[in-house]
Parts: C-alpha cells; sequence; structure tokens
C-alpha cells in the first residue's frame, strides 16, 4: 500500500514539473499568436543603372550646348558688311528693275537675344523707260542710285550654337538720285522719280550660320518702303554677308 502511494506521489510531481516547465514557452506562443503581424514593407523603387548614365550624359550634352550658345551670343558687338539685292520700281509708270546694293551695319547687344542696330547702303540700278522724248539721244536706260540709312531694334528669336532666326525693323531716311544719267532731261520728262529724300523702312529675317563663335555668314529677306516722288514703293529683296562679332557683354 505504502508502495503504491509513493509511486502515485512521484508521477504527479513528475507531472507537474514538465507542465511547469512548458509553460513560459506556451505563454509566448499565445502572446506571439495574438499580436497582429507587422504588414511587409513595400518595395523601394530602384534606379537603374542606363538610366541614371543616360541622364548624366543628357544633362552634360545640355550644358555644353549653353556654354556653345553663350559663347556665341554674348557678344557685346556686330558689325557687317556684304552685298544686296532689290526688285524696285523706279517710275509710277515704269516696270520694276533689278538693283544690286552694298550693305553695311553695326549692332550692339544687351543680351543674347535684343540689340540695336545701325544699317546703311547704296543701291543701283537701270530704269527701262522705252520710247520717250529722249529717244533721239539714245536714253533708253539711264542708271539710277538710292542710298538709306536707318536704325532700330534687332531680336533673335531662335539660338542654336550653328545658327540663329532674328527679326529685324529699321527706319530712317533714304536719298534718291535718278537724273545722273538723264543728259539734259529731267528725270520728270523720262517717267523717273525726282530726285530727293523720303523715308526708308525695312522689314527683315536675317538668318545667321556660325563659322566660328566670333564669325559669321548672314542672309536677309527683306521687305523694304521708299516713298520717292511722294508715292511710295513695295520693295522686295535680300541682303547677305559676312559677320564678324567682339566684346563681351
Amino acid at each position: 500500500m505504502f508502495s503504491f502511494r509513493r509511486s502515485a506521489f512521484l508521477l504527479a510531481f513528475t507531472v507537474s514539473a514538465c507542465l511547469g516547465s512548458q509553460a513560459p514557452q506556451l505563454q509566448a506562443q499565445a502572446s506571439s499568436s495574438s499580436q497582429p503581424a507587422e504588414p511587409a514593407a513595400a518595395p523601394q523603387p530602384q534606379t537603374t543603372g542606363p538610366l541614371t548614365v543616360q541622364a548624366r550624359l543628357k544633362a552634360r550634352r545640355e550644358q555644353r550646348r549653353a556654354a556653345a550658345i553663350h559663347d556665341v551670343y554674348s557678344h557685346l558687338y556686330e558689325a557687317y558688311v556684304g552685298t544686296g539685292y532689290l526688285r524696285f520700281t523706279p517710275g509710277t509708270a515704269l516696270q520694276r528693275v533689278n538693283e544690286y546694293s552694298w550693305n553695311v551695319g553695326v549692332t550692339r547687344y544687351y543680351s543674347e537675344r535684343f540689340g540695336v542696330t545701325v544699317d546703311g547702303r547704296g543701291t543701283y540700278g537701270s530704269a527701262y523707260i522705252g520710247p520717250n522724248a529722249a529717244s533721239d539721244t539714245a536714253v533708253y536706260k539711264p542708271a539710277i542710285s538710292e542710298y538709306t540709312a536707318m536704325a532700330g531694334p534687332t531680336y533673335r528669336f531662335l539660338l542654336e550654337p550653328r545658327y540663329s532666326v532674328a527679326g529685324r525693323i529699321l527706319v530712317g531716311g533714304a536719298f534718291g538720285n535718278f537724273s545722273g544719267d538723264t543728259g539734259s532731261f529731267t528725270p520728270a520728262e523720262l517717267g523717273l522719280y525726282p530726285n530727293g529724300a523720303g523715308l526708308a523702312l525695312s522689314a527683315s529675317v536675317p538668318v545667321e550660320y556660325n563659322v566660328s563663335p566670333g564669325v559669321g555668314l548672314r542672309i536677309a529677306p527683306e521687305y523694304l518702303l521708299t516713298n520717292f516722288g511722294s508715292t511710295t514703293q513695295n520693295n522686295l529683296g535680300f541682303t547677305g554677308g559676312i559677320v564678324v562679332r567682339w566684346g563681351k557683354q
């Protein structure tokens, strides 16, 4: 009897010890299972190597382009010299004639885009007057010439390292010489405008190609208005030549 009691006591003690040793583990498992699981971290965007290299190359190209533009168009002064062509009406009842000219000018720039231009030119041609009172003296195509001095704003609206496109408006005076080859006849007797001064207004679109930062080539389609003989002449043509830049803004 005593042996049975002792065996039962030992069995109960052993079970109690096992349960006591496992209780903390069970409590920890229960505590961890009762807490909500933390959400998984959102994946971070990754910048791939090629895209980063392309962005750096693009930024460097833009920096080089901006530096090249500044190198060309940051000059303080720009001078040009060249020639030109004009379709001119020498008299109210006469046909248009082809005229050729020399052209010089200087522009003072206040920024890479805006400047003020002073322009001078002389234009020369021969007027076809047809049968007239001077036919017996062989005056058929008298030489004529016009001279203008104008000034006004120039604005570059397109800038590239190799070329630029601008708009230019010039206003000033003109002088016409229509009697230099008429002999004893007056210009009016031959249907030409009388000699004299008048208004000159030019609207042009200069296009420049840059050979180097300091040298360029220019062509400028142009509309030129004059008012010789108290009438208005609407003339079309162009000027072109070489451009030289110097000084820094």
